[in-house]
């Protein structure tokens, strides 16, 4: 039975929310942890709560599989989970709470042009001209550097993180539909804790974990429970029961949430160049989505 309207959207709701606060909870991480190993440690942290989830659902252990699944699967899971998270932090740790927000606003715009690619999309006109106008607010971002800690090294790396994501949400929505959510994501999630393994290894070498704040351990738990298991199952239950254009537009409320929250608990100024390249942003991924 489909889910309600209500129920739906209040669950994407929690979703935003969640991962609108992460970009904050990113930078408290930071304080703690090497930026390199706070991806590979989410993950692995993630996979070990979401397997013994998995092995205690009989329904889920009696699906069957076939190779290109488990390949496609595990493909999602590297793009998805350990590069995404990985440029993620990395990105954070250059760039402020605000131009990664917006940044992460492009994620729409980027479905729609790879769902182009793959003949699920028409380009249009419009969407070319959408697409010309974010990259505006984009440029704009960068031409005033007076935001703390904002750089455009930064910002790429956000970029690269959102382009991943684009990624697990065009080619994910395909897997979604033959599996359980819990396969999908403990699949997902093991897949990216192995890919990520070397580089958890090589960075956990010699760091003093006894040293890291309470603060920092509860930002890892924030990341690995709320913002990658708890939201990455609320996006594929959602990628089943919508278009991935619909539920990616989602993401036009983060850039919102994640400034004001980033000036209430970091301090960070939105200047004028956030405002107008923000403006910018999100005016190119609503024309391109309606074109």
């Amino acid at each position: 039975m489909p889910p309600t309207r209500a129920k739906l959207y209040g669950l994407i709701s929690v979703m935003t929310f969640f991962w609108s606060i992460n970009y904050v909870v990113a930078k408290i991480a930071l304080r703690s942890f090497p930026a390199l190993l706070i991806g590979p440690l989410r993950a692995a942290t993630a996979a070990a709560l979401l397997l013994p989830i998995f092995f205690l659902r009989p329904s889920d252990l009696g699906e069957k599989w076939q190779r290109r699944e488990v390949i496609e699967l595990a493909l999602l899971g590297v793009f998805g989970i350990t590069l995404n998270q990985v440029f993620f932090v990395v990105g954070m740790s250059s760039t402020s709470v605000a131009h990664a927000a917006l940044v992460i606003a492009t994620t729409p715009l980027q479905v729609l042009m790879l769902a182009a690619l793959r003949g699920q999309e028409r380009v249009t006109v419009r969407k070319l001209a959408g697409l010309a106008v974010a990259i505006a607010g984009i440029a704009v971002l960068n031409l005033g550097r007076e935001t703390r800690g904002a750089s455009f090294t930064g910002d790429f790396f956000v970029f690269l993180a959102s382009f991943c994501f684009s990624l697990y949400t065009v080619f994910g929505k395909e897997v979604t539909s033959r599996h359980s959510i819990i396969t999908v994501n403990a699949f997902g999630y093991l897949a990216g804790a192995l890919a990520g393994a070397p580089l958890l290894i090589q960075q956990s070498w010699g760091f003093d974990f006894g040293a890291v704040a309470a603060s920092g351990w509860w930002a890892l738990a924030y990341m690995a429970i709320l913002s990658s298991i708890l939201c990455y199952m609320i996006f594929y239950y959602a990628l089943n029961h919508m278009t991935a254009t619909r539920l990616a537009a989602f993401s036009y409320v983060q850039p919102v949430i994640a400034s004001l929250a980033g000036l209430l608990i970091l301090r960070e100024p939105i200047t004028l160049p956030i405002a107008a390249g923000g403006l910018l942003v999100l005016s190119g991924v609503w024309v391109t989505g309606r074109g």
